[in-house]
């Protein structure tokens, strides 16, 4: 599908309104902004929102940046919260008590701590069961909310509260957990993964898929956090943009099944130049510990390659 991305945003209303609290520099907000406008206009919402920066920052009693229905859920169940509710509405239109002329779609939004570890059994859960849903995993790797913790979405090596570089250990020592991967094995209709900022058109079209296919979808959305990272508040749209080119975060899709990988860097970049603006990062770059650097491309160059691999198998036939 081909959009004219001013007129997309000319034309649509936001449904995820200015006046948030989210730090400056965030990716969370043009996550939630992009996605919601893939919905069509005529179309209801409901929010399940895990407790995290996003919830926090975003509906602070009496006052919403959201405009369709809203649910803030503890931490670990905005999937069964979202889930119950489509449940919900399916047997009420069963019953005829909602009209027929009007679409409610169900959206649940949680940050990686919220969705690779502490929401990971009611996701699994709501997944396996496949109702009609999206979740969006809005992944900026680590529990910045409450005081940047490792999590299992943070990077190796990265220094974290929790996982500090120092004399003993060289930050997190663990590999980032593949999310996206792990719900592909449910055998959804659709998974994604996409990005912030940098390339609107990839999270607009990848959201409208996701809203409209049906049964349950799965985003996953790279948002990178200023407090956390260490990068300046404007360098948000460079870190994205360096995070694809290097092939730290592919952008790809999978549709029944089949990988389709949407961007392929003609010269794909050292991961180096995505580690270097963030101060997380900054002690692999000491004298002697060039092997943490080795270590991380060697990790970056396998998953680049077995992606490649996924999209070459599947697609056979």
């Amino acid at each position: 599908m081909a959009y004219n991305l001013k007129q997309i945003i000319a034309e649509k209303p936001s449904r995820f309104t200015a006046g948030h609290r989210m730090c400056a520099g965030c990716g969370a907000p043009p996550v939630a902004r992009m996605i919601l406008r893939a919905l069509k206009p005529e179309d209801h919402a409901v929010i399940a929102n895990a407790t995290g920066c996003m919830e926090v920052s975003t509906f602070i009693y009496p006052y919403t940046s959201w405009t369709d229905s809203f649910i803030h859920t503890a931490f670990e169940c905005s999937a069964a919260t979202e889930s119950g509710v489509e449940a919900a509405y399916q047997s009420l239109k069963r019953q005829g008590k909602l009209p027929e002329n009007k679409e409610t779609k169900f959206i649940a939004f949680g940050g990686d701590g919220g969705t690779y570890d502490i929401g990971i059994q009611s996701l699994s859960g709501a997944m396996e069961r496949g109702h009609d849903m999206v979740y969006v995993c809005y992944d900026n790797g680590a529990y910045m909310n409450t005081g940047i913790q490792r999590s299992s979405a943070t990077p190796k090596f990265a220094d974290t509260t929790t996982s500090p570089a120092g004399t003993k250990i060289p930050g997190k020592m663990q590999s980032r957990k593949d999310l996206t991967k792990v719900l592909a094995g449910h055998h959804l209709p659709y998974v994604a993964q996409s990005i912030a900022v940098n390339n609107f058109k990839d999270l607009y079209e990848k959201a409208e898929k996701a809203i409209y296919t049906k049964g349950a979808c799965f985003l996953n959305v790279l948002a990178p956090c200023p407090r956390g990272w260490g990068y300046n508040t404007e360098d948000l749209m460079q870190i994205n943009k360096l995070a694809v080119e290097t092939c730290y975060w592919p952008l790809y899709e999978i549709i029944d099944g089949k990988y389709v990988i949407n961007y392929k860097p003609k010269n794909k970049l050292p991961v180096e130049e995505f580690l270097k603006p963030q101060k997380r990062f900054k002690h692999m770059f000491k004298p002697g510990n060039e092997w943490m650097i080795e270590e991380f491309q060697k990790e970056v160059d396998n998953r680049w390659q077995e992606l490649l691999d996924l999209e070459e198998i599947t697609n056979k036939n």
